[in-house]
């Protein structure tokens, strides 16, 4: 009984339990393309969101929560060219991996849930519909061994956001915006013990 307030307790910044507290792990990275993500509240409940850790190492990024946003036309409206980090559709312009110089979106905005949640999203946003949308090319398997993913080449949204910046931008270092994920997978196979780990999630 005497430590259940200390497992409660959680850091303001990161969310995480303050006992596994990733904050000394983010590090500052520089970029010009402006982030925002569009948060399901469903996956903003999640114990290990990805996009959270995303958003605190990046410097200009910006986490939204909800799943209608009003303020996001005039916020387009204002901004330069933008695009949406979403596989492309049939009515989807396909921004290539390095675009030219003229056409380089200054602001990325990127669904944060499960497919179903993320496309949830966008058709509750109107405003997205006409973006250009960023479709990642194929990659490296995920690192997010700990959680199972319905697509094969699903990665978790810290790392497509890396992946995405790296195309936009492909003279920036974006790879160290990982560093807080990977320890935070390392603490919950540590958590769940190595044996449930190797039972549960490896093949």
């Amino acid at each position: 009984m005497s430590d259940t307030p200390s497992r409660r307790a959680r850091c303001a910044r990161c969310q995480r339990p303050q006992s596994h507290c990733l904050c000394p792990h983010v590090p500052v990275v520089e970029h010009r393309t402006r982030v925002i993500v569009l948060q399901h509240p469903d996956e903003a409940r999640h114990p290990m969101n990805t996009a959270r850790l995303a958003v605190l190492g990046l410097r200009h990024a910006e986490l939204w929560v909800g799943e209608q946003f009003p303020a996001l036309e005039g916020v387009l409206a204002q901004a330069g060219p933008a695009c949406l980090l979403f596989p492309a559709a049939e009515n989807g312009v396909l921004v290539e991996t390095e675009p030219a110089p003229r056409d380089t979106p200054s602001m990325l905005l990127v669904p944060d849930g499960t497919w179903r949640q993320a496309r949830q999203l966008i058709r509750a946003n109107p405003v997205l519909h006409a973006l250009p949308r960023l479709s990642l090319p194929a990659g490296a398997p995920s690192e997010y061994r700990i959680r199972r993913a319905s697509e094969p080449a699903a990665v978790s949204t810290i790392e497509a956001l890396v992946r995405a910046l790296e195309c936009l931008e492909p003279q920036g270092e974006f790879r160290p915006l990982l560093r807080p994920f990977r320890v935070m997978v390392e603490q919950q196979i540590e958590a769940m013990g190595v044996e449930v780990y190797r039972r549960n999630h490896l093949r």
